[in-house]
């Protein structure tokens, strides 16, 4: 099965430049491993101005992807500090009215033997 690559926004504009410059389909097939047809396809987009379209495109989703990475770290921490919090809860210090002491201990309950 053939593998597809994917090439940036900036390969294809300079690949379409460099043959409007004057370089040959052949060599520039040849250089890159690509074929004379898609650096013909590259080069009319190139013309129509399809890459400056794609270009911004790809700076927006660039931007977006930073965000979204930097929105799920932050919730990734606020996670930590809530489970932190809960754990502080369970371990903290009891309410006024259970009494405990370190010296006494807490309240102790009367056993069967003596309440009889």
């Amino acid at each position: 099965m053939v593998r597809h690559r994917s090439h940036r926004v900036e390969f294809k504009r300079q690949v379409a430049q460099d043959y409007l410059a004057g370089e040959t389909l052949h060599s520039l097939a040849r250089r890159h491993d690509l074929s004379r047809n898609l650096i013909r396809i590259w080069i009319q987009k190139f013309e129509a101005g399809a890459f400056d379209d794609e270009a911004a495109a790809a700076d927006t989703i660039e931007t977006y992807e930073a965000r979204i990475a930097a929105l799920e770290r932050l919730v990734g921490r606020q996670t930590l500090e809530i489970e932190f919090l809960k754990g502080a809860l369970k371990h903290g210090p009891r309410p006024r009215s259970a009494t405990t002491s370190v010296i006494t201990g807490p309240a102790a309950s009367p056993s069967q033997k003596d309440v009889g």
